[in-house]
């Protein structure tokens, strides 16, 4: 049995996911979730869901700047599953959920400068001469 998708032919039974269950998320599942690690004390998993390793190599960088962070990790557990794990382990001063608050707000700030600059040096090559003097 073979459908059309995106103008190319699929047989229904491969493996890999519909295209659109890489973007939506059904109703009952949660984006993000936490799991508490029973044998380390400051230590938790966060599963976020439909997301993979460019926001998950970018949100380990980020905790990695943070001085309180012990240890910051993430994996894809499936490739065909497009979660991700982080794993977070923090000082006595500190928890899992700080610390992956404070690395997003950074990511969002810096995020931000970086578009900021990026459309005022676009600004400057589309008018050169508005910028000459």
């Amino acid at each position: 049995q073979r459908r059309v998708m995106g103008g190319c032919y699929r047989s229904s039974s491969m493996n890999a996911p519909e295209r659109w269950e890489l973007f939506v998320l059904p109703e009952h599942l949660k984006k993000l979730t936490y799991e508490k690690d029973q044998k380390i004390s400051n230590a938790g998993s966060f599963t976020l869901r439909l997301e993979d390793h460019t926001l998950g190599n970018i949100i380990r960088m980020q905790l990695h700047r943070d001085e309180k962070v012990l240890f910051a990790g993430y994996q894809a557990p499936h490739p065909l599953e497009h979660n991700i794990v982080i794993r977070i382990q923090t000082s006595n001063d500190s928890t899992p959920h700080d610390a992956l608050k404070k690395s997003i707000r950074d990511l969002t700030g810096e995020i931000s400068t970086m578009e900021e600059r990026f459309k005022e040096q676009l600004q400057l090559k589309n008018n050169p001469r508005e910028n000459f003097f």
